[in-house]
This record gives C-alpha cells, structure tokens and sequence, in this order.
C-alpha cells in the first residue's frame, strides 16, 4: 500500500535514527573493561552525562555527514518544498495538464449552458468560471500536499446537468443560497464520517467494476474519435503505443505533441485569444426560500455525493491509497460553501480525471504521484484567474483529439479496473452487473448511472452471497 505517510516515516528514522545508535554503542564499551585500553575511557560516560547535547550539541556532530544537514531541514516546518522539489517528474506534471484539459475541454460546456439558462451576464459567468476554477485548484494542492496523494478535484459536471433544466425558474439569489445549503450539508456528511462509512461497506470488486464503467467510454472513444478525424485519433494512438514500447513515463506527453502537429497540419486547429484579462470575482448576496432549497439544493446535493464523491474515494481506493474521506470530503464542501457567493456550485472529488492521475502513467511510484494532483490545481489556479480568455483556448481544440488524449491517458486505469473486477470468484457477478450498469449511461432521478451501478451491484453482492456485508 502506497500509503503517504511511507516517506515521512523513512525520513523521521533517518533524522532521529543516529542518536539511538549512539546510547547503545555507548553502554557496550564500558561492558569491556578486560582490555587495558577500555579503563581508560571513563571520560566517555562523563560526556553522555550532558544532557543538554543531544538537542542542540548532538546534531553539529551530524553535520559532518553531508546526508545529515538536509534530513534537519526537512524535518522542519518547511518540509513540504524540498520535497515536492524531490518529487516533481514531467510525467505528473503533464497527467495534471491532461486533466485539466479534459475539464475545460468537455464538462465546462455543461456549465456554460447552465450559465445562459439563468440569463447571466458575462460577469456573473466569469466568476462562475473563477469559483469552480479557484476552488478546484485550491483544493488539489492543499489535499494533495496534506496527504501525499493524487487528489483531484473539480466541479460537479452532473449538478450542472441540473441546474441547466432548473436555475431558470429561480430567482440568483436563491440559487446561491441553495448552492451555500448544499455546501454545507456536503460538509457535515463529510466530517461526521457517514459517507465514509457507507463506502468502506462496499466490496472492492465493485469499486473496481464501477471505475471501469465510469472509464469504459473514455476508452472507446479512441476509436470512435477514428470515424470523425481518422489522422488524429490514430496518430495519438499510435504514438501513444510507441512511447510506452520506447519511452512508458512520456507516452501521454508523445501522444499529445503528435496529436497537436497533426491538428495543426490539417487545419484543425481554432485557437483564438482576442484578449488576456483578469476576472473579477462578482458576489452575489445568497437569499433562501423553500422552493430553491427544494427544486436546487436537495437534488444538488445527492448528484454531488453519488455522482462525485462516490466514484471519487472509489478511484483513490482502486488505486491502493486509503483515502480520509472526512477530510477529503468534508473540505470540499467547506469550499463549495465559501465560494457559492461567486457563482460556484460544487466543488467536489474528480473520478474520470482523478483516474489520469492516479495510474501509473503519472509515476511509477505511487508516493510520487501526488506531484499530478499539485500540478493540476496549478493549472487550475491559472485558468481561473484568466477565466473565459483561457477557457476559450482549451475550447479550440478538436473534440476528437481530446477524446482520443483522454482515452489513451486512461488506459492504464481502465486496466486496473477491469483487473480488479474479476480477481475474485464470488465476487465476478456482482461485479459484472456494476460495469454493466455504470457502462450504459442510465440516469434516473437526475442521479448517474455510477451510483446506480454501485446500488446494483451491491443488490447483486447480497443476493449471491446471501450474507450481511462486511468491512473491507
């Protein structure tokens, strides 16, 4: 298990390991007084005796050792930037971009449409922009520092599904106030640990079988990106195949700069920045009435948590970390609250792009991983803070070659998946009718087919093992 706290308990032995072999050695030699040499070293007990050495006087003995200065400097309050430096790799940074590729290029359309359903401005739309962009990006540095996992975050894509059929019969002001209740009631189910509780119930073939589902139709549309743009989708595949035979850490990296020179070459390419400006953050006072609260933040709220989080912690899980889902989910909905005055409606745990992240193209090490999650809310930071101007980049890139980016970026992840769906026996049904049903899309109650996946194949999981659940 590639638990995050392996390298700092590597490196606290290191720091504090040298004092402790030094009070053993120190016994043995007065237990040989035989040799004449040995008698004369009583001196020595007399310097144990200050006791005042081994905080400050015991480490200018380390520093003769030049492994020693840096193990000091890392076990003080600035640890987190040597190592993150230690860690950075061009693989995790460029799983971050990809993610962040994949947000704007597809699920903020979702967004934009829901934007000119409530007949907002362009103001207001921005900074709608900017909250789900600051909060996300926020999000995945502090998670991901905090834990030394890949945490990715973004906004719920399924809660802005909703509001595209709902926002318009409310008033803004009551839908900022349903998006402030739905923050916090996410918060509160986060920290009391309930969530958390309900998830570590399920078996891990059905988490597996679930994130491949959500994964299934990215991997397909490779090729069915080939019927559109035949040059492109097969160029990115291609590379893609030929850098993990030569050269695995770079394959997304080769796939994408191949993918980019082909759309240029034949003119697929619609990439235009009429101007470079900072957003300016619009506050909305939030009000509050029934039928908002109702019509907004109940179904919001569900989305959110079964649509979002869910598959959130079941990627994390897939992936071998143990997430703190109090932590994680609970922090999410404080800053979708905090932020819901901007426009923001959601911010929440990340699965499709999560899974870019969190798989072995980002890094062979799984403790080094977290780099993607750092690298993304960068990226995050940065496209919030320009708004529609970068927005309107990610948006001139063909569709096909995202899809086909996104596909071979989750290779590796869908793989894993599927492995773990069938490792057990018992569990192979349950786990058939999971992928089944997350694969096809159904959305019922407004509620995707994820969650729905994960209530049937729990159904499945009971009625075939005829016996209560059990924590994993």
């Amino acid at each position: 298990m590639p638990g995050p706290s392996t390298p700092e308990t590597d490196e606290w032995t290191e720091g504090n390991g040298p004092p402790e072999p030094a009070r053993p050695s120190e016994p043995a030699e007065p237990s040989e007084p035989p040799e004449p040499a040995e008698p004369s070293e009583p001196p020595e007990p007399s310097e144990p005796a200050e006791p005042a050495e081994p905080a400050e006087p015991s480490e200018p003995s380390e520093p003769s050792e030049p492994s020693e200065p840096s193990e000091p400097a890392e076990s003080s309050g600035q640890a987190p930037r040597p190592r993150l430096v230690r860690d950075l790799s061009l693989s995790a940074v460029l799983a971050g971009f990809v993610a962040v590729v994949v947000s704007y290029s597809g699920p903020l359309v979702i967004v934009l449409s829901a934007a000119h359903a409530a007949h907002l401005d362009a103001a207001r739309t921005g900074s709608w922009i900017w909250a789900i962009s600051i909060g996300s990006g926020l999000t995945c540095i502090a998670l991901s520092l905090r834990t030394r996992m890949p945490v990715i975050t973004a906004w719920s894509t399924p809660g802005a599904a909703l509001l595209v059929t709902s926002i318009g019969s409310y008033a803004y002001g009551d839908v900022i106030g349903a998006f402030v209740v739905s923050g916090v009631v996410i918060a509160l189910i986060g920290l009391t640990g309930v969530f958390g509780r309900l998830m570590r119930m399920v078996p891990g073939a059905v988490v597996s079988a679930m994130l491949a589902g959500i994964l299934f139709s990215f991997g397909t549309g490779v090729f069915t990106s080939l019927e559109g743009t035949p040059l492109i989708a097969g160029s990115v595949l291609l590379a893609y195949l030929l850098g993990r035979r030569l050269l695995p850490r770079y394959a997304v990296l080769i796939a994408l700069v191949t993918g980019v020179l082909c759309s240029a070459a034949t003119s697929r390419l619609h990439i235009r920045l009429d101007h470079v400006g900072l957003v300016q953050p619009v506050f909305t006072a939030p009000s509050f009435s029934v039928a908002s609260l109702i019509g907004i933040a109940v179904p919001l709220t569900l989305a959110t948590l079964a649509s979002q989080n869910a598959p959130g912690v079941a990627v994390l899980s897939a992936s071998g970390y143990r997430p703190d889902d109090r932590l994680l989910v609970g922090s999410t909905g404080l800053v979708s609250a905090a932020l819901a005055p901007f426009g923001s409606h959601a911010v929440n745990l990340a699965a499709i792009t999560a899974a870019i992240c969190t798989g072995p193209e980002a890094h062979r090490d799984p403790r080094r991983r977290y780099v993607a999650g750092v690298a993304c809310g960068a990226f995050y930071l940065l496209v919030g803070a320009f708004g529609s101007t970068l927005v309107a980049f990610f948006a001139g890139l063909p569709k096909e070659l995202v899809a086909a980016l996104a596909g071979v970026a989750l290779f590796g992840a869908l793989s894993a998946g599927l492995t773990g769906a069938v490792k057990e026996d018992k569990d192979r049904e349950a786990a058939l009718v999971t992928f089944l049903a997350t694969a096809s899309g159904v959305t019922l109650f407004g509620i995707g087919s994820a969650f729905w996946g994960l209530v049937l194949g729990m159904t499945a999981h009971l009625v075939l093992n005829g016996r209560t659940l059990r924590r994993r």
